[in-house]
């Protein structure tokens, strides 16, 4: 049996292998051709701002949808090398799935470093309007 190590150990260990971007970066890496996917839930989204461009893929079915050789993978996942950028509310929960990614060989996934907060504290665009949502 392992050690606990509490929520930020594992934070931590699920982080190694990659980096994370900061809001710039990030939406650099968009406009570069990134994926960019919000995992944030509706309620969340309704309360601050939509990300444009970004695709909306709820966090429980992520992995089937962004695997491309799953049946019900979107239209995007075209292989394992697709550079996903992975947006949550805060940067918790986008580190924990890029984790899952990675581990399904997903190797050019990342995540932004202060979520969605961030981006918006940065400055970046938003937008009322609805996003993309794949569900």
């Amino acid at each position: 049996m392992t050690e606990p190590v509490g929520v930020d150990g594992h934070l931590a260990r699920s982080r190694q292998g990659w980096t994370r971007l900061t809001p710039q970066e990030a939406y650099a890496a968009q406009r570069a051709g990134a994926i960019l996917v919000d995992t944030r839930t509706p309620e969340q989204r309704a309360e601050t701002a939509e990300v444009p461009g970004a695709l909306v893929i709820d966090r429980t079915v992520l992995e089937w949808r962004l695997d491309p050789t799953f049946a019900w993978r979107i239209p995007e996942a075209t292989g394992w090398d697709v550079p996903y950028v992975l947006l949550c509310r805060q940067g918790y929960s986008s580190s924990l799935a890029v984790r899952s990614l990675r581990d399904l060989g997903l190797r050019n996934a990342s995540d932004v470093v202060g979520g969605v907060e961030a981006w918006m504290a940065a400055g970046l665009p938003t937008t009322t309007e609805r996003a993309d949502v794949r569900r």
